[in-house]
């Protein structure tokens, strides 16, 4: 009974001693740094990754059935000849009167408006008006009957999120950071190159798969890395600045760039090779410290803090350095990842909830950005002023988010943005849309940095890799049905917002029930989550499972 009592009091002080030890290396000294600014590439990868796609698959919105016969003729002729009017005096997409065109060319008259019509025959034309360049879906007409193409190819790009998200979290916890990080990003770069080479839908599809597959452990894993080397009152800071300057930046970046490059292909290449900037890591990156302990490595994770105590010219006392080994060499968490998780009862239902708060504010920021090309004003502009949103929201949450916590931060924006989703759906597409929409991002993104950042503080250290990667590709999982709720919208045109709308408050909701982790160190073993979890006002007949289970 001693013993037990001893051994649990060692894994009790573990993370208390490397916080020690941190606060003597400096919580936030030149090494975070320099890690910090390494980080932007991976952030910036990451918004090419998860928005880029939309940028390759855009669909020019004025299109029409191709009429070989009238192709010497102007555009606004040909199609005043060829294509039926709609009820708001715009041209049909999918049907073209069937007519004599020689007969047509003879007399150059417009139909009789009850003249017969048929679906395209001979492809399409393209107006790049609004999508000023080539896209996949002009070059392969995936328009009309081969519409549903574009979400499909980005849902598949969801679900290999998932199954990279699964490899790159036991990976990383079994084998460490680094190499998954070093992965999912020559994964994407593979995947990206390779797309420019496709012909057909699957062919495209499967490459998008493997680009997804880098989603998002392609800038996650260096972002729990940094994370776990800098200060508890430097977290906040860190986290949500890496992801307001380097993934905000990317966004605001990529417009420009599309428009810039004016190729889908091209596009896709200077998309993907930055990412064998990975390859440089293993020179630059330290391994993560906590994960070498978990592993019993702590040779190699004091030669890092080492490391940390020369860059940032600083000492850590002798005896500090003693405790901290002595205490290290009594605790080891066993290898389990995901396993710890499923066996433990609080920790099971924690993830559980967290991932019902991940899912709905990832739907809800994923579908605004979406709704760009739907919101009646110029796409490449709506994406620049909705991503626009991201640097003043998360200054606002680094401010803010250590006084109110994480509960509160995700759960208060969340709900009012999803309120004013519903408000949105029931008014005119346009400017007033576009600026309840762009409000509605802009607190999203203030519950999307807090939510993930919470999400690896709440998780042991042995299973912080893998458990973050669960919680990730579960809201993977629920966003391969983004983009048919985008396209919900050509059966009733608010549809989408509604549903985006429910989402957003009842996800929101789920956060009341999660531990609050403010001012709080990250968990080092299972007994650190006990003492997290019993803050908690779902965790007490938990935590008492817990320790029923255990024993």
């Amino acid at each position: 009974m001693v013993m037990e009592k001893e051994i649990k009091q060692n894994t009790d002080d573990v993370g208390l001693a490397l916080e020690t030890i941190i606060k003597h290396v400096g919580e936030l000294g030149l090494y975070q740094g320099l890690l910090f600014l390494i980080m932007m590439p991976f952030g910036m990868v990451w918004s090419f990754v998860y928005f880029g796609q939309m940028f390759i698959t855009a669909t020019p919105q004025e299109h029409w059935c191709r009429v070989p016969e009238l192709e010497g003729l102007s555009v606004d002729m040909r199609r005043l000849l060829s294509i039926p009017k709609t009820s708001d005096n715009g041209y049909e997409q999918c049907a073209m009167f069937d007519r004599n065109w020689t007969q047509v060319l003879e007399t150059l008259s417009p139909p009789d408006p009850a003249t017969p019509t048929i679906s395209c025959s001979k492809g399409w034309d393209f107006l790049f008006e609004d999508i000023p360049y080539s896209t996949i879906v002009n070059e392969r007409e995936w328009v009309c009957d081969n519409a549903d193409l574009v979400p499909w190819s980005q849902s598949i790009s969801f679900v290999g999120s998932i199954v990279g998200g699964i490899i790159c979290g036991i990976l990383a916890d079994r084998y460490g950071r680094l190499p998954a990080l070093m992965l999912a990003n020559i994964l994407g770069c593979i995947g990206g190159v390779a797309t420019i080479f496709t012909n057909e839908f699957w062919d495209f599809a499967i490459c998008r798969f493997i680009v997804g597959m880098a989603c998002d452990s392609c800038f996650l894993m260096i972002y729990i890395l940094v994370l776990e080397y800098v200060g508890t009152k430097y977290r906040s800071l860190v986290a949500n600045m890496s992801i307001a300057m380097y993934f905000g930046g990317g966004c605001l970046v990529l417009p420009w760039l599309a428009l810039g490059i004016s190729d889908w292909k091209n596009l896709s290449l200077v998309m993907a090779l930055p990412m064998l900037l990975v390859l440089t890591t293993p020179f630059v990156v330290p391994e993560s410290t906590r994960w070498l302990l978990s592993k019993g490595k702590i040779d190699k994770a004091v030669k890092i803090l080492r490391k940390f105590e020369r860059i940032n010219k600083s000492k850590i006392p002798e005896d500090v350095l003693e405790k901290f080994i002595s205490v290290a060499n009594k605790t080891q968490e066993k290898d389990e990842g995901m396993l710890m998780i499923f066996k433990t009862p609080s920790l099971r239902v924690m993830v559980l909830f967290l991932i019902f708060a991940f899912v709905g504010v990832a739907l809800m920021f994923d579908s605004l950005v979406r709704l760009s090309e739907n919101l009646g004003l110029d796409f490449f502009v709506t994406f620049t002023v909705t991503s626009a949103t991201e640097i003043p929201s998360i200054i606002i949450l680094v401010l803010l988010l250590d006084r109110l916590g994480r509960r509160w931060f995700v759960m208060g924006p969340m709900v009012l943005s999803g309120v004013l989703c519903l408000i949105t759906a029931f008014i005119p597409r346009g400017v007033a849309s576009v600026a309840l929409a762009v409000t509605a991002r802009f607190l999203t993104n203030m519950s999307y940095g807090a939510v993930t950042q919470w999400a690896p503080e709440l998780l042991p250290t042995a299973a912080r890799a893998s458990g973050a990667s669960a919680v990730h590709l579960s809201t993977f999982a629920a966003l391969v049905l983004s983009p048919f709720i985008i396209h919900s919208d050509r059966v009733w045109e608010g549809l989408s917002l509604i549903i985006v709308g429910v989402v957003g408050v009842a996800g929101g909701c789920m956060a009341l029930v999660l531990p609050e982790t403010k001012g709080r160190r990250m968990p080092q073993t299972i007994d650190d989550w006990t003492n997290l979890a019993a803050t908690s006002c779902f965790a007490k007949k938990r935590v008492e499972a817990d320790k029923t289970e255990i024993t």
